[in-house]
C-alpha cells in the first residue's frame, strides 16, 4: 500500500513538473516544446481547466488556431466564468477571421473583467468589423 501511494505521488509530481516546464517554455516563446512537455498531463487530465488553458495558449502561440479554439472552448465548458479563456478564445477567433464570434467572446470577457487589454482587443475587433461594413 505504501509503495502504491509513493508511486502515485511520484506520478503526480512528474505531472506537476511537466506542467511547470510547459508554462516556462511558453513564457520563453517555445510553444511546440511546451506542447511536448504538456502531453503526458493532457493525456492524464484532459478535463482539468488549467491544463486545457495552458495547451490552448501553446496552440495559439504556435498558430495551431483550430486546436487552440478547441482547448479554450473546453475550458469554458468546464468553467464558464473564466474571463481569460473567453479573452483568448476571442483572440483566437479574431485570428481565424471570425470577427463576429470574436466580438461576442471579447465583450463577455470585458464585462467579466474590464481590464485595458480586453478593452483594446474589443476596440480592435470593432474597428475591423466597421471597416468590413464599408
Amino acid at each position: 500500500m505504501d509503495d502504491e501511494n509513493l508511486t502515485l505521488d511520484h506520478v503526480g509530481d512528474n505531472r506537476f513538473e511537466a506542467f511547470r516546464q510547459a508554462e516556462a517554455l511558453i513564457e520563453n516563446r517555445r510553444p511546440l516544446d511546451a506542447l511536448k512537455a504538456l502531453q503526458p498531463v493532457l493525456d492524464a487530465e484532459p478535463d482539468k481547466p488549467s491544463v486545457q488553458l495552458l495547451a490552448g495558449r501553446a496552440y495559439f502561440h504556435s498558430a495551431q488556431l483550430n486546436h487552440a479554439e478547441q482547448a479554450f472552448t473546453r475550458v469554458l465548458e468546464l468553467d464558464p466564468s473564466d474571463h481569460y479563456a473567453r479573452f483568448v478564445l476571442g483572440r483566437t477567433l479574431q485570428r481565424l477571421g471570425r470577427l463576429v464570434e470574436a466580438l461576442g467572446q471579447l465583450r463577455m470577457a470585458w464585462a467579466m473583467n474590464p481590464v485595458p487589454e480586453y478593452q483594446d482587443a474589443l476596440s480592435e475587433v470593432n474597428a475591423r468589423l466597421r471597416l468590413q461594413e464599408n
